[in-house]
């Protein structure tokens, strides 16, 4: 069995390594442009399934996972910052708010897809200008959606998270990942390449 993980993302690829299935990485290329009236876990789960989907005439053989998330602010789905000024912006209209983060999962394989979306909710403290500026400074999160590393020092900013998986706040829904490949008839265990002797 050969697997793919349709992404360039370095936290990605290091959340589906947790996993210990062998897997390679492509990156697909995709427009990521919202359409007109589509809801935010609609939008996700679209991304997720054409970023598999784009890699599977290039990779026939393969079972391929494509995963994408975001969140809405004020009704606006916001994703990565890519800057400190967009960054600021995002975080800054969070404050105090509970965001929920949207997270799509998709396995392709020869024509078939399973998929589904994964909700987390982060419950923002009250933050004032300069802890925003400092996290930023510190972290860089640039290529987050929703500018925090939850697994860094973004747990600073919350005063509650909610949700089944917390892997899905950092990109790669585990839990989801693998009732999906146990619905499409494989068994994740069996995969999972032998440890070597301690």
């Amino acid at each position: 069995m050969k697997l793919l993980l349709a992404s360039s993302s370095r936290y990605r690829r290091q959340q589906l390594a947790q996993l210990g299935i062998p897997f390679e990485s492509a990156s697909p290329d995709i427009d990521e442009t919202p359409q007109a009236g589509e809801s935010i876990d609609a939008y996700v789960e679209r991304l997720a399934i054409e970023k598999a989907r784009a890699l599977s005439d290039s990779h026939p053989d393969h079972w391929i996972i494509g995963s994408d998330q975001s969140c809405s602010v004020n009704g606006e789905i916001v994703g990565k910052p890519h800057g400190f000024d967009k960054a600021f912006t995002q975080l800054k209209a969070c404050v105090g708010k509970s965001v929920r983060f949207s997270t799509g999962i998709a396995l392709w394989y020869q024509g078939q897809v399973w998929s589904r979306c994964e909700h987390f909710d982060v419950a923002f403290r009250q933050l004032d200008d300069d802890e925003i500026r400092r996290y930023l400074e510190l972290e860089q999160p640039y290529d987050c959606a929703g500018s925090f590393k939850v697994e860094g020092l973004g747990i600073h900013l919350f005063e509650g998270l909610h949700g089944n998986d917390i892997n899905s706040l950092i990109g790669l829904p585990l839990i989801s990942l693998l009732n999906l490949m146990r619905d499409a008839g494989l068994q994740p265990l069996s995969l999972v390449a032998n440890k070597p002797a301690t």
